[in-house]
């Protein structure tokens, strides 16, 4: 259990300014935290997907800059969030290189801190481990909504804090729920932490 009393480690913005699939694997190990008015919740990324760029036919910012995805084509460092189905949160890390709109979808988390809180906001009866296992239970645990679109992650109530040690033993394989992509729906820039118990199914 981290401590919330603790000083965490803070990363740089050119920590986050590179290609997405490049971030995708340090972002595996890493930490993200909310600070909300009801409490913190954390714990560390075990899956994610890489989004890159235009030339992406699944990524968002393929289709242009629009209201909606207009944080990928800012600064790397940044939160995208957007809301699928009418009813789920995810959570991206907006990357580089540059001004390239490049993101990392968080797709699962194992869960460190905060447990209690999330429980109460996925419910009694979700198993500790599934409680951040997928986009958008990533997004209720955390209680992180559209409010939250734009924010800084070097220093808002979300943050990125970076892997302690040394890089996971990391599986990869195609992206989950973007058949629509053509010949990009088969590439493999879904990346997890091998064998971890809390990726999404």
């Amino acid at each position: 259990m981290i401590s919330p009393a603790s000083e965490p480690p803070t990363l740089e913005r050119a920590w986050f300014d590179r290609p997405s699939g490049e971030l995708a694997l340090d972002l595996l190990g890493a930490r993200l935290v909310h600070e909300s008015p009801d409490g913190r919740v954390g714990g560390r990324i075990v899956e994610v997907e890489a989004y890159r760029g235009p030339e992406d036919r699944a990524a968002h910012s393929s289709r242009g800059r629009t209201l909606r995805n207009a944080v990928m084509f800012g600064p790397p460092g940044h939160l995208y969030v957007y809301l699928i189905y009418g009813l789920h949160h995810c959570l991206n890390i907006v990357a580089g290189p540059g001004d390239k709109p490049e993101a990392v979808l968080v797709r699962a988390l194992a869960l460190d801190e905060g447990i209690e809180l999330a429980r109460a906001r996925r419910g009694a009866a979700v198993r500790a481990e599934r409680l951040a296992a997928g986009p958008g239970n990533v997004g209720r645990a955390l209680a992180v909504d559209r409010g939250l679109n734009g924010i800084d992650l070097l220093d808002g109530p979300v943050r990125v804090e970076p892997r302690a040690g040394r890089r996971p033993r990391v599986s990869r394989g195609p992206r989950i729920g973007v058949a629509y992509a053509g010949a990009w729906a088969a590439r493999a820039l879904r990346f997890w932490i091998t064998d971890d118990r809390h990726i999404s199914r």
